[in-house]
């Protein structure tokens, strides 16, 4: 059975179970009639700034009163954690970031998580080795020393300062199931009303390939999903995001402040891979900043070597008119043009991603980040447009193929396959994985049976109603038509309305498929060729 282990400073352990500027047209693939839930709390907090030393925490001030704060989680990599040479801790760092946190809470009222990367590293310098293995077994085994000296570490510098902290590690095996999710929600909630710093590290040690996060950027964007953060700051080994590697180009631009992340992919080479210890790079970071933004949170790229200034950028960037001391829904255009002239006029460096209009509901975020796609769907072009255009549900009449093994309530990916005879020249990527271009469709690399090149276009993610050999056998036919073939018709969709999320837009519907909806009946046929734009 799955767990979320918790670790607490005082031996306490715990299982839960079941140009400067790139101002660009924000993305549109989510509905605007999914209007924007409570992700920021209101707040009492007071105005925080500069970079006064923390203090040691009265241990009878733990438990938080009843006055609702704001949250930040904070993402630390390996590069900031051990040497990429010798593995040693860069205990400075490390105090840095422990007294920035303390700070945070004590001075602005902020509740904070910190995701800490640097357990494969801390195991190489345990174990007296050079360089990182390439044997999974061996990487899993490092993770395994390191992460148990690596809590110690955070433990020891919090404690200097009276800080409780938890150690909080995931799967994403532990997020696939809505009890699972639901109770790893509650056990963050419960630990930051405590006054706890979560300290959350994805289980490496037991984590397989096809189900890890990959990295703990992306690990630190569904953990700020979870906890509803307001902020989630990537703390890296450069200030913010640049139009190149200033490294390399001495005329590379910093980036303030993004609105569109798709848009950003077209003007930035984020092409680096992390360090020698770590997984990460920028691409990841974008990454996190999509599934983050997707949520309803700020993200925000900074530099891990002066954490101090988090003080700093969460002050400044406070928008004075909300009540909750953050970038919320009900910021107008203006307030954004005034926050991006802020930004832009800022002596503390950093890239802030704005967070998404209409940000998911908890449900679907969790339905389209939260869960592993255990399959994949073909559907038609009926079925298209019906799903995202429409918000109808998921028919066996509009289902042409099944891949994948299944069963029900899983979650899986529906996509549609170009027409062969109207293949266009359409962005793909490789090993398996996808790619939102700059049209804001996501396309996805796949081979027929007889090995050639299909181009398929991302339609959305959902839990089915049915296994995939049900599926099969039911595709194409009338829900009418159940009982005869299956026996029995326990659900007349096979993905209902409330449990898909769709990742195309009303715009690219258009441009590609021509509509008609007569006598309640909607008709989709693809344009010949389809007008999308290749990057």
């Amino acid at each position: 059975m799955s767990s979320i282990s918790s670790y607490s400073s005082s031996s306490t352990i715990a299982s839960v179970s079941n140009d400067n500027i790139v101002d660009t047209v924000s993305n549109h693939h989510l509905s605007t009639s999914q209007k924007k839930q409570v992700h920021f709390k209101s707040s009492t907090a007071p105005p925080c700034g500069g970079s006064e030393t923390a203090t040691k925490v009265n241990p009878s001030n733990h438990i938080s009163s009843n006055k609702p704060t704001r949250t930040i989680v904070l993402k630390i990599g390996t590069s900031s954690i051990c040497d990429a040479k010798t593995h040693l801790p860069l205990l400075g760092n490390l105090s840095r970031i422990v007294e920035t946190i303390i700070q945070l809470k004590q001075k602005c009222g902020y509740r904070v998580v910190l995701v800490s990367s640097g357990a494969v590293g801390a195991g190489l310098q345990k174990l007296g080795l050079s360089s990182r293995p390439s044997e999974k077994s061996a990487i899993q085994a490092c993770a395994a020393v390191g992460q148990g000296f690596l809590m110690s570490l955070w433990s020891d510098l919090f404690g200097q300062l009276g800080q409780p902290v938890a150690q909080v590690l995931i799967t994403r095996n532990d997020l696939s199931q809505s009890a699972h999710y639901i109770n790893a929600s509650s056990t963050f909630q419960a630990l930051l009303e405590m006054g706890v710093v979560p300290i959350v590290n994805e289980n490496d040690a037991v984590s397989q390939g096809e189900i890890k996060f990959g990295d703990n950027d992306t690990l630190s964007a569904i953990t700020a999903g979870i906890v509803h953060a307001d902020y989630l700051f990537l703390l890296t080994d450069v200030d913010c995001l640049y139009t190149d590697n200033p490294s390399r180009n001495p005329n590379a631009k910093p980036i303030k402040v993004v609105k569109s992340i798709s848009d950003l992919r077209r003007i930035v080479d984020v092409s680096s891979s992390g360090s020698s210890v770590g997984t990460g790079g920028m691409e990841t970071k974008l990454i996190a900043a999509e599934l983050a933004t997707s949520a309803g949170v700020t993200t925000i790229i900074t530099s891990s070597t002066n954490p101090e200034k988090i003080v700093d950028i969460v002050a400044q960037f406070s928008n004075p008119k909300d009540s909750n001391g953050g970038i919320n829904d009900e910021m107008d255009h203006i307030e954004q043009e005034k926050l991006q002239q802020k930004t832009s006029n800022s002596q503390v460096l950093c890239t802030i991603f704005l967070p998404n209009e209409y940000p998911m509901i908890d449900r679907k975020w969790w339905i389209l980040h939260g869960m592993r796609c255990a399959g994949t769907i073909y559907i038609d072009a009926g079925a298209v447009v019906a799903l995202s255009k429409y918000k109808k549900s998921l028919f066996a009449a509009g289902i042409k193929k099944v891949v994948g093994e299944f069963t029900a309530n899983q979650s899986v990916r529906v996509v549609y396959e170009v027409e062969k005879h109207d293949q266009i020249d359409l962005p793909l990527i490789n090993n398996g994985g996808h790619h939102s271009g700059g049209s804001g469709l996501v396309y996805i690399r796949g081979r027929d049976s007889f090995n050639c090149e299909k181009q398929v276009i991302e339609v959305g993610h959902g839990l089915v109603n049915y296994t995939s050999a049900e599926i099969n056998r039911i595709k194409g036919h009338y829900s009418s038509e159940f009982e005869d073939i299956l026996g029995y018709c326990n659900f007349e969709d096979v993905i209902g309305r409330g449990n898909m999320v769709s990742t195309i837009s009303d715009e690219d519907i258009n441009d590609i498929f021509v509509t008609r909806v007569s006598q309640n009946k909607i008709r989709a046929e693809q344009r010949v060729p389809v007008s999308v734009v290749s990057y």
